[in-house]
């Protein structure tokens, strides 16, 4: 265990990087790199590009954001080894600045995604489908809740 002053806070490699500069900007260029992917593939709509990028979008960051558990690195004695990144941002503190960019970006890109399908009922249906799942996960009553025990770190004996 790392000892440290109250006021200090231990320091987490895994989740820190996204308090960077540029964090929040790599998350609008992955967007638009996969939204110039998606509009190149032949035949392929504007509808269907914008939601193939909210869904891939959605679905990498639930992945590592909500069903990941553990650290790449070990530098912390485990302490973070059964928590996702998700729990792992800020120390577990809620509504803090990352927290809500990475809450708000799917929304934005859900609207964005929504407004080029010309709201379609189908596209709008699938679109709002995903960021319902990756909303639900970033609830505070959601942290360190595992559904059905899925993802849930076996201890080892």
């Amino acid at each position: 265990m790392i000892t440290t002053s109250p006021s200090t806070p231990t320091t987490n490699p895994n989740a820190d990087w996204l308090n960077l500069r540029g964090t929040w900007l790599t998350h609008l260029i992955m967007a638009t790199l996969l939204r110039l992917l998606f509009g190149m593939i032949p035949g392929a709509s504007r509808e269907l590009a914008w939601t193939l990028t909210n869904l891939t979008y959605n679905l990498v960051t639930f992945l590592l954001l909500h069903w990941l558990v553990g650290t790449p690195f070990d530098l912390n004695q485990g302490e973070y080894g059964a928590l996702t990144l998700w729990e792992q941002i800020d120390g577990g503190r809620q509504f803090t600045p990352t927290r809500k960019f990475l809450t708000a970006f799917p929304i934005v890109l859900f609207l964005v995604s929504t407004h080029y399908s010309r709201y379609d009922l189908v596209t709008f249906g699938i679109n709002f489908g995903v960021l319902v799942i990756q909303l639900v996960a970033k609830l505070p009553a959601m942290h360190l809740v595992r559904i059905f025990g899925i993802n849930r770190k076996q201890p080892i004996d």
